[in-house]
């Protein structure tokens, strides 16, 4: 990435350097050979940097690629874990048991689905592939009935909400817990009210330093249409607001 960086300057200089070295020299021949000569190096700009777009596009879209189909290894992980269950409690006639688990699958779907109908195609895949990419949190998600933010932002808002979010968590995760060893518990709820979004953070347990979790929040949302601010006891439950 560093040499990424100053290939746009070397390529200035080396374009540059004869035409500046023959602007003293009364010659047609050498400022038409320095024209040439940056002809050829702007031509080879272009094929570098077009090979490196390259390049970082199959990066990310390998890393895409590996997420998804990892975020689907584990939902099929888990269908089976339940099925298994399922199974386990018709044959031993444990009926009682038998219907608490299928209460269990049926909120899961209804998260899943809800999630699947925010209509912010980042946010989705984020939240859907919360658990492969962050070991160390355990994200409780619930979304009020038939929410859909990309009917109610446009879509600068719909970046900053999602940008947010993800930053926000970020900040509860190297925040908030009170050892690295421990996993972070952490419900997040998104609902409207009052014609704004309100997408509110309670951590379950004692926070590792609410101060500085109060400033990484509000830093997340400087310069963003979104409010951020304490929602009472405890000192470690946070909203963001943003105008629908």
């Amino acid at each position: 990435m560093k040499y990424r960086k100053m290939a746009p300057y070397a390529a200035v200089l080396l374009a540059l350097a004869p035409m500046i070295s023959v602007y003293f020299a009364h010659s047609l021949i050498l400022h038409l050979l320095a024209c040439i000569w940056g002809f050829l190096v702007g031509l080879l700009y272009y094929q570098y940097m077009k090979r490196q777009n390259e390049k970082e596009r199959k990066r990310l879209l390998d890393s895409f690629q590996r997420t998804a189909t990892a975020t689907l290894g584990h939902h099929r992980h888990d269908w089976m874990n339940d099925l298994q269950i399922l199974y386990g409690y018709i044959q031993l006639g444990k009926h009682d048991k038998l219907v608490h688990c299928v209460e269990r699958i049926k909120e899961r779907m209804n998260t899943e689905s809800s999630i699947s109908k925010l209509g912010i195609p980042a946010l989705v895949f984020y939240l859907q592939s919360f658990r492969e990419v962050n070991g160390s949190v355990h994200l409780d998600v619930e979304i009020e009935e038939g929410l859909q933010l990309g009917d109610l932002l446009d879509d600068g808002q719909a970046e900053e909400l999602t940008d947010a979010i993800m930053d926000t968590i970020r900040a509860y995760q190297f925040t908030g817990r009170s050892s690295w060893g421990e996993i972070l518990e952490l419900k997040m709820s998104m609902y409207t009210e009052d014609r704004e979004v309100v997408v509110m953070f309670e951590q379950d347990g004692n926070c590792g330093n609410a101060e500085m979790l109060r400033q990484r929040i509000e830093e997340t949302v400087q310069g963003k249409r979104i409010k951020a601010g304490l929602t009472g006891s405890p000192q470690s439950s946070f909203e963001l607001r943003i105008p629908c």
